[in-house]
């Protein structure tokens, strides 16, 4: 049983878009509000629930991105050095 009342000021246009969609679908504007109201109340729950999923997969596939296994726990800061190296040595050997 409906016991609670809402209302608000439309446009006449969107009145009217109401009325003849209600009267095409055989309920009253107040039963076409109604399930406009829950289906939208759905949608957003169902985004929301997808959103907190995918924070998780994202959180939990954090924790493996980007990790590079090695004995260098400061490979990240002399990568520089290390390649400009690797590279040194690499065209030294085709120079003589």
């Amino acid at each position: 049983m409906k016991t609670q009342v809402y209302s608000w000021r439309l446009s006449e246009d969107l009145k009217s878009d109401l009325e003849r969609e209600a009267r095409d679908r055989k309920l009253s504007v107040s039963s076409l509000l109604e399930l406009a109201a829950r289906e939208l109340l759905k949608k957003q729950n169902a985004d929301s629930e997808g959103d907190e999923a995918q924070q998780k997969l994202q959180a939990s596939a954090a924790t493996c991105l980007g990790t590079i296994k090695g004995r260098n726990p400061n490979r990240a800061e002399t990568a520089r050095q290390a390649i400009r190296r690797r590279l040194g040595r690499r065209y030294a050997r085709r120079a003589r």
